[in-house]
């Protein structure tokens, strides 16, 4: 059995849903990258007793690892260390090197603010922060909250064992930049020396139905040898179907032959098998190319989809969203009889777009869309979720596409978003072969 670990999210803001949980699927994510089962992902508010009674429950369930996530500022209502320390039977004490540390940090900070950081309340508020559990291995702070591993404890009469628990603190960006460092304490690797080293590999693909992948999977497990060693996740996202499998290495012709079937299986659907996602594929065949954007109802979420990527100005010149009628005739060059003929929402249009932002941002590729997002505007001939599409590249005629998309208007433009892309893949790939 590899080790296991449990995740606590603390904070009353993610509690009540103001702020989105951004550590737990993080830190979890890492945790099974190295090996480690994750058992539970659990969030609780910033009282002391409730944090309590999800340490207890989690070593309960036996784990071998506890990561907590937030309650670690200065403040009155920040109380994971403290909380931490009394579960596991540690006294509190000063690590005088710490808050240096920290003083040094908030005087840092304060001197390009103007503060005063030597006044009562930010010298209390540093102690606060400095104090750690006995025998607990303090971390470094990103920020001015350290972090704190405190190691396992065995049972004792009348006390179950403690797990070794990891405190990091709550903004995801001090937790990501701590996290190589509380990987490396002796007390986190000593609690998951049982890791397997497991193998990651994701499988991605479009217009394929959970149903039929579902009955591929149920052939695969009947004629795949070593199927059971796979741990196989599928997640319909944006449209798209994601087949992350987790195996041990060796698993490895297993995840070979179940790779293999699925090709078999869904190859017209299937546009990555080595976790490659759409945007990735399009950022290395618009190599040497110049992208323009003409949007109506997607409202600039393509352009943002293909600026997402570090370096993305090497092929996208720039997008107009154009929404209105007359913008789309005023800087697309959209003829307006033709929108009178067809509407806005056409193939013809969406054609007369592409080519329009193509040629008046000085590009030699364009997408565009044009649609019905909703909730209100459609028609029997035209109904709400319809979308056209067109891709032009110069040289070539400009194809174009009309889909019609379930769901309401945030779901509608998302997934118009997904089929761009996947329809600019298409083209951009079979320009390429000629």
């Amino acid at each position: 059995m590899s080790a296991r670990a449990g995740i606590v999210v603390t904070g009353t803001e993610v509690l009540t849903g103001r702020v989105s949980d951004r550590n737990g699927p993080w830190v979890a994510e890492r945790l099974l990258d190295l090996g480690v089962d994750v058992a539970h992902i659990t969030i609780c508010g910033d009282r002391p007793d409730d944090l309590t009674a999800q340490l207890r429950f989690l070593t309960d369930e036996g784990v071998d690892l506890i990561v907590t996530t937030g309650g670690l500022g200065p403040t009155a209502d920040d109380l994971t260390v403290a909380t931490v320390a009394e579960f596991c039977g540690r006294e509190l004490h000063l690590d005088t090197d710490m808050e240096v540390r920290i003083a040094d940090i908030i005087r840092a900070w304060q001197r390009r603010r103007g503060g005063d950081p030597d006044s009562a309340p930010m010298m209390a508020g540093i102690r606060k922060q400095a104090m750690v559990p006995a025998g607990a291995h303090p971390i470094p702070p990103v920020g001015t909250a350290p972090g704190v591993v405190v190691p396992a404890a065995a049972a004792e009469s009348g006390r179950t064992a403690i797990p070794a628990i990891l405190v990091l603190p709550g903004p995801p960006a001090e937790l990501r930049g701590m996290w190589s460092e509380a990987m490396a304490a002796p007390a986190v690797l000593e609690a998951l020396a049982r890791r397997e080293e497991l193998r990651h590999a994701t499988i991605r693909a479009y217009g394929l139905s959970e149903a039929d992948l579902a009955e591929t999977l149920r052939t695969a497990e009947r004629t795949v040898s070593g199927f059971d060693e796979l741990e196989i996740t599928t997640c319909l996202r944006n449209g798209e179907v994601e087949i992350d499998t987790r195996y041990p290495h060796t698993a490895d012709t297993a995840y070979t032959d179940l790779a293999a079937l699925l090709v078999e299986h869904h190859a017209h659907q299937i546009f990555s098998t080595d976790g490659a996602t759409i945007d990735d594929q399009i950022a290395d065949a618009l190599s040497g190319r110049l992208i323009a954007t003409a949007e109506s109802c997607t409202g600039g979420l393509i352009a943002a989809r293909l600026t997402d990527r570090p370096g993305s100005s090497a092929y996208l010149v720039g997008g107009v969203t154009a929404y209105a009628n007359e913008i789309k005739t005023a800087l697309l060059d959209v003829p307006a009889d033709l929108i009178a003929t067809h509407g806005a929402v056409s193939e013809q249009v969406a054609v007369a777009m592409a080519e329009g932002a193509m040629s008046r941002l000085g590009a030699d590729t364009a997408v565009s869309t044009t649609g019905i997002a909703g909730p209100g505007g459609g028609s029997d001939e035209k109904p709400v979720g319809m979308v056209c599409f067109g891709v032009a590249i110069a040289g070539r005629p400009t194809v174009t596409r009309t889909r019609v998309f379930p769901g309401d208007r945030a779901t509608v433009r998302t997934l118009a978003t997904t089929a761009a892309l996947h329809l600019l893949s298409e083209i951009l790939a079979d320009a390429a072969d000629r």
